[in-house]
């Protein structure tokens, strides 16, 4: 297998179905290619109480600074119904100059890529004057749990320690080099649920309806907005994502109602301050009474905080957002725009370690039908890391 050609080694790893959390040969052929360049690989297994175990890979070459690292995942969501693909989803069949197949983009193309300009760097002058690590997770697309967290700290225990970090995301909206992300907005998620009364709809003074008092809530949590944004970041915003009832009948007033929301918050809050200013918003409106006419008591809600905060954060690193921006610019001729938009990475974990960014291909099709990447793209982005990683050890 050659290590120098992104589009055999997206081919093999499209076709390893790698749906979170299945391993499915994904980190074997990857495997496949970087022992044959000098690396040395591991597969660290993590598990956690409820969620399956996840395998990994942590693959290193040379043993001196600098030492940069390339992060991603092979595990990718579910490919829904296949019979909608123009071609399987798990084929990497080729046409009109396009690869298809799920993780096109998001993200084993970025891996391809970062793998065939190791490959080139070394066919062209050697192994590099540092050290080259790639930190691969299969949990990036579920809980996060049993990946790129516990790898970090397993690989941090054993030593090792980076001087920068590209993380392979697809960043760009239109074409390659259009966008690098240097900064993660924060996200923080709960589910609110609110007590009611069950009782006949033809007699509403006998029950408390739970889901009129629920939109009243909602009405409290989305308005007026958080914020207008900052310097480094676009507005906050919360997003109901869900509202539940359950209730199977047209003539009775449920018991409880709940809804979940998500929030992506800029650099003006934390964790704390945004939970407690969601709940200044909540209890507000439970006092709020226009959804709950002849009833003077507040409304009867919980809320419980889904998952881990994913803390907001900028990258300031001149000399790792630097290299990779002239590394851009000399391929493609564009200056990159520095941005902070969009959803968060693995990145939130990367950098309590040392400076990371996201940068790999255009994600239009990600989590979509027919998700594909041009061969042309494939092309340009392995050039980028490759003149990337020439600069970085220059």
């Amino acid at each position: 297998m050659r290590a120098t050609d992104p589009v055999q080694i997206l081919r093999e790893l499209i076709r390893c179905p790698s749906v979170t959390p299945e391993e499915a040969g994904a980190l074997t052929v990857l495997e496949g290619f970087l022992k044959p360049l000098g690396f040395t690989v591991e597969r660290p297994v993590f598990s956690e109480e409820g969620t399956a175990d996840v395998e990994n890979l942590y693959a290193r070459l040379g043993s001196e600074a600098p030492h940069v690292m390339f992060a991603g995942h092979t595990d990718v969501v579910l490919p829904g119904n296949a019979d909608n693909w123009t071609h399987p989803p798990f084929a990497a069949e080729v046409a009109n100059g396009m690869m298809y197949g799920r993780g096109a983009v998001d993200m084993k193309g970025g891996i391809a890529c970062f793998v065939a300009a190791i490959g080139r760097l070394i066919e062209a002058g050697g192994k590099p004057n540092g050290s080259i690590s790639l930190l691969i997770t299969g949990d990036e697309e579920g809980p996060s749990l049993n990946g790129t967290d516990k790898l970090l700290k397993w690989a941090a225990e054993k030593g090792e320690a980076w001087d920068g970090c590209v993380v392979g995301e697809p960043t760009n909206p239109n074409a390659v080099g259009d966008a690098m992300k240097n900064g993660r907005r924060g996200s923080l998620s709960g589910r609110i649920t609110v007590t009611g009364v069950q009782g006949h709809s033809a007699y509403p003074q006998l029950a408390d309806n739970p889901v009129h008092a629920l939109m009243g809530l909602l009405d409290a949590l989305l308005l007026p907005p958080l914020d207008e944004g900052s310097d480094q970041f676009q507005p906050s915003d919360i997003q109901v994502t869900s509202a539940d009832v359950g209730n199977k009948a047209v003539n009775v007033i449920p018991a409880d109602a709940t809804a979940a929301f998500n929030v992506r918050f800029n650099d003006l809050w934390n964790g704390d301050t945004l939970k407690a200013e969601i709940m200044r918003r909540l209890n507000e409106g439970a006092e709020y009474g226009r959804f709950r006419a002849g009833r003077d008591e507040p409304v009867k809600f919980s809320v419980e905080w889904v998952g881990r905060v994913s803390p907001v954060f900028v990258t300031r690193d001149n000399r790792l957002t630097g290299t990779l921006s002239g590394a851009i610019e000399a391929v493609t001729g564009r200056q990159v725009e520095l941005s902070t938009n969009g959803g968060t990475s693995d990145a939130r974990f990367i950098k309590d370690y040392c400076p990371v960014v996201d940068f790999g291909l255009v994600g239009k099709t990600m989590h979509q039908i027919d998700e594909r990447v041009s061969l042309a793209d494939l092309e340009t982005l392995t050039a980028i890391y490759q003149r990337f990683l020439e600069s970085w050890f220059r």
